[in-house]
Order: structure tokens, then C-alpha cells, then sequence
């Protein structure tokens, strides 16, 4: 009995779902069906059997009640055992072998926001299928994007059958539980809440050498900068600090992108470095080949072994900037990540043991306010997690609530303002940012006091050869003091961006437009930029 060849369809996306029914029937499959499947699959000269039909039962209350039935869940859940057998032959139950269900469209529907919707799309019949067929051990197909893939391997002979049932089962159990998840999030109002993903890469090193096993998961469908969407094409796989730099870097480029087409128009040529995940190069230029040049001189020592990210192709030339400008060999670069490579780009860029990883991913070309990430932010906490909505706030030069106390700003001050802030608002905090004709010259990351920020700030520019005089400085949240701007009018910084807060506002603001330094104030707690406790 356990060899009847039974499929049972029953689809919110019919897309195909005909070809697919056909090509079940060509391998000796009975189909049955329910509900609208049934009617879509006959009225296209399928023979179906309704689900009705099978359990002697119609569909009931608003069609909320359809497959709910120990002829369907018995046909699911029995195992290949005389006992089950007789039980099953006793009680007229089939076998089905195969389970082709999907669930009604939760996710886009919450987008919609009201809960009669909503709860009319919480499918139960569906999700109560796919795990009776996942306990079964049946052949089930949760995702749509396996039918085709599972008809393949049942027409080529079900090599290494058990294994195969065993991931199908596995996926399903995995869709049910996140479908669930959303259900459980949206009618607690986040009492309720947690994270599933899929791997995508992995097993790899952690952050340490000693951390053994680390991967990667994604639970995003639809973004197109999630890192399941970058293509690696050179390199030893990307460990678990590349792909922590990567989102880094992602918030980072984002942000400028973001700020820069808001607030002038466009998205021009983007190059950031990170180290530990916090800028140490960044820059902004109409010509990709400056920005590059731009980006590593803003500390070509930090950028030894970093990670970059570019918003443009890289192509030889570019390549050729990216390992030999201001440096005698060749610069040692652990990962570049862009829109694309070409042949020579790769060939130039790559190193001995595959030390050099190249990604890419072309939704980075020259994107702005559409690749903000807006999914909310978990960490990681002992016992728990924390969860808090993305870091989403972009500069407007034309907020209400943005003041300059000095006078108006130039153009050429705010666009150096403008990349100071992207690069400090992303990188950890407490931090104080240099920034001079759109090239990062500084970032002071990480410091206890905003002082000693301000020190570092200036002391790392001119280590690395910079003229801190006229520069621009941005610091994450407000001074409490005057020491901190002291130590920046001192090294000549002629305009700052910080948000006000402190009960010394006034007399900070006082002391700089005192010193003939453009101030420009926005509240603490609209725009204050702490990142990466």
C-alpha cells in the first residue's frame, strides 16, 4: 500500500502548477487535489481527485475547514508497518507520497496592517499539511522554487532518495515555523519574537581562529543587499569578520549614497575602507579613479589587509589604482566588494592562497535612499537578545530642526559635513570624524570621553600626512564640555556638525562662533549617531 503513488496539490500560487501536476501524472501519480486547486486543474483537463471526494466531507465554515481530516492527515502521518497498513486499509486512507503545498501570502499582507486581513491569511490547513508530510517523511514541497528542482530528481531515478527526503522535510519544517513566527510577532505586538534563517555559507572560522563553525544566515527574501545576494568570485571563502565588515561597510556607503542624493541630487562614486569594521578611508568624486586615490590616502597604512567597498565597476585601471597608489609593492587588501569585475580587474587584484576575496553585487551601482536597510537590529545578548529598529536616519540640510549658529554654510562645507557624518554615524561611537574636499581624513572611533576622541581625530590626520586646517569635523552626539571643540579650533577644523543636548550648548555654540568656526546643530535626540555598542 505504502507504493501507491498519490500527490496531493493544494496552492495559493498556481503558476505552472498544471505543467507540474502533468509531468507527476507522466511518473504514475494520482493527483489530489482541493478547493480551487481541484477547479484550476480540471477546468485544464487534469483528472483530479477533490479532497471532498476523499473524506466524505465538504468544505465547511468559509472554506476554513478543508483538509482537516484523518483521511488526509492519516494518508500523511502513517509509517510502512503492517499495523499501520491494516489500521489504514480498515478506515478506506490512502497513502500519498508526495505533498506539494504552499501558504497563503502572510508576509505581504501584514503590510496592509489590518488585522481582519490578516488573520484570514494566518493559513492553518497548509501548515498542519506540510508537517504531518514532513513527520511522515513524505516527499514534501513547501517552496515553490523546489518543484521544479524535485520533478527532476523524481524523473532522473530519486538518487539517494532518503537523504532527499530528509532536507525537504527539513525546509519545511523551517518555512512553517517562520510563517508561524510571523503570526506570533504581528498579534503579540512584539511580545513574541525571535529570528529564522537559512545558511548560506558556512561552515567557516570565526572571529577568532579558536571559533570554529561559524555561518552565515540569511532571513531576507527581497532585499537586494542582503549578503546572500553578493557573488563571490575569488578568493578563500569570506570568513566571518569579512562578512561583519561587509554589513559594516553596507551601513556605511548606504549612508553616504543616501544623504548625498538627498541632499545635492545624486549618488556619486563611492569608495569606503574599513578595518574592524569602522572606516579608515572613505571618499566621494565624480571620477572612480579619484575617489580610490582619495579613499587610500586618507590612511594608507590602516587600509594594509582592510576591506573596500565601491558603488561602481571595477575594471583594470581601477584595479591597478587599488594596489599600487602610494605604495612601493603591491597593497595586500583582504577583500574588495563592488557592482563588478572585469577579467583584468581580477587577475590584478588577486592573491596567492586566494587571500583576496572579490564579491559582487550589482544592486550597489550607484544606488541611494532605496538600499537604506530598514529591518530591525538583533544582537546577540547572554541568555537573549536585544532588538531595535535599523539605523535609518538620513541628514537633511533643510531639517527645521537643524540650526547654524554662525550663518549659512557653503555648499562645498556641507557636502564635507555630509560625508563626515555617513562615515561617523556608522562606525563605533564615541567617535570624532575629519573630513577635508570629500576625503576622509580622520575617524576617531570607539573612544570613552568625546575629548580624547577629538585628540585622536587630529593626531591620526596628521600622522597620515593630512593638513588638518580647514577641515570639517563631525561628532556623533553633542560636547559637554568646550575641551573637545578647543582641541578641533586649535588644529584649525573650521566647521563642525554635532547635535545639541548638553546644558553647555549655548556655551559651546558661544565659544566656536567666537573662533569664526561654522557650527551647524541638530537635537541629540533626533540625530544623535552612537553605532555599534
Amino acid at each position: 500500500m505504502s507504493g501507491e503513488k498519490n500527490a496531493l496539490i493544494s496552492v495559493f500560487n498556481k503558476e505552472g502548477i498544471d505543467a507540474f501536476a502533468r509531468r507527476l501524472i507522466a511518473l504514475g501519480y494520482t493527483i489530489i487535489s482541493s478547493g480551487g486547486t481541484a477547479k484550476y486543474l480540471s477546468e485544464r483537463g487534469i483528472a483530479v481527485t477533490d479532497v471532498a471526494t476523499l473524506t466524505g466531507a465538504p468544505a465547511i465554515l468559509e472554506h476554513r475547514v478543508v483538509t482537516l481530516h484523518p483521511k488526509i492527515h492519516g494518508a500523511l502521518l502513517a509509517k510502512e508497518t503492517p499495523e499501520h497498513t491494516k489500521e489504514r486499509q480498515e478506515h478506506g486512507i490512502p497513502w500519498i507520497d508526495l505533498v506539494c503545498v504552499d501558504l497563503y501570502p502572510l508576509e505581504k499582507t501584514l503590510e496592509d496592517g489590518d488585522p481582519a486581513k490578516v488573520i484570514e491569511m494566518v493559513d492553518i490547513g497548509g501548515p498542519t499539511m506540510i508537517s504531518s508530510a514532513a513527520k511522515g517523511r513524505r516527499i514534501v514541497i513547501a517552496d515553490v522554487a523546489d518543484r521544479e528542482m524535485v520533478l527532476d530528481w523524481l524523473e532522473k531515478g530519486k538518487k539517494d532518495e532518503q537523504a532527499m527526503r530528509e532536507y525537504l522535510a527539513a525546509k519545511a519544517d523551517y518555512i512553517v515555523s517562520r510563517y508561524r513566527l510571523l503570526s506570533a510577532r504581528y498579534f503579540s505586538d512584539g511580545k513574541f519574537d525571535g529570528s529564522i534563517g537559512e545558511r548560506v555559507a558556512g561552515p567557516f572560522k570565526g572571529e577568532n581562529a579558536a571559533q570554529q563553525g561559524a555561518s552565515l544566515y540569511t532571513s531576507s527574501l527581497s532585499d537586494p543587499l542582503a549578503l546572500s545576494q553578493f557573488k563571490q568570485i575569488e578568493g578563500a571563502p569570506l570568513s566571518y569578520n569579512n562578512w561583519a565588515d561587509l554589513d559594516r561597510l553596507l551601513q556605511t556607503a548606504t549612508h553616504i549614497a543616501a544623504s548625498f542624493e538627498h541632499n545635492f541630487g545624486n549618488v556619486p562614486a563611492i569608495a569606503v575602507g574599513v578595518k574592524h569594521g569602522n572606516s579608515c578611508g572613505a571618499a566621494v568624486a565624480e571620477n572612480p579613479e579619484d575617489v580610490v586615490r582619495k579613499m587610500i590616502e586618507g590612511d594608507p597604512v590602516a587600509i594594509f589587509g582592510g576591506s573596500i567597498l565601491l558603488n561602481v565597476p571595477v575594471n583594470g585601471a581601477l584595479a591597478e589604482v587599488l594596489t599600487r597608489h602610494q605604495t612601493e609593492g603591491k597593497r595586500i587588501l583582504d577583500s574588495v566588494i563592488a557592482p563588478a569585475f572585469d577579467a583584468e580587474a581580477i587577475e590584478t587584484l588577486s592573491r596567492k592562497s586566494g587571500k583576496c576575496r572579490l564579491a559582487v553585487n550589482p544592486a550597489l551601482l550607484k544606488n541611494g535612499l532605496a538600499l537604506l536597510d530598514e529591518a530591525r537590529r538583533m544582537r546577540y545578548v547572554r541568555g537573549g537578545f536585544l532588538l531595535q529598529p535599523n539605523y535609518t536616519f538620513v541628514l537633511n540640510w533643510k531639517d527645521k530642526d537643524l540650526i547654524t549658529p554662525g550663518g549659512v554654510l557653503s555648499e562645498e562645507v556641507r557636502r564635507d559635513l555630509t560625508l563626515a557624518w555617513a562615515v561617523g554615524s556608522t562606525s563605533n561611537s564615541n567617535t570624532i570624524t575629519l573630513v577635508r574636499n570629500c576625503q576622509l581624513l580622520s575617524n576617531a572611533v570607539g573612544q570613552q570621553s568625546r575629548v580624547a576622541a577629538a585628540k585622536l581625530a587630529v593626531m591620526r590626520a596628521k600622522d597620515s600626512g593630512h593638513e588638518t586646517r580647514g577641515a570639517c569635523a563631525y561628532s556623533d552626539s553633542f560636547f559637554p564640555f568646550i575641551d573637545g571643540p578647543t582641541v578641533l579650533v586649535d588644529a584649525g577644523i573650521s566647521a563642525i556638525l554635532a547635535t545639541s543636548g548638553s546644558v553647555k550648548d549655548k556655551e559651546v555654540a558661544d565659544y566656536l562662533v567666537s573662533k569664526t568656526v561654522a557650527l551647524a546643530f541638530i537635537p541629540d535626540e533626533k540625530a544623535r549617531g552612537f553605532f555599534g555598542h
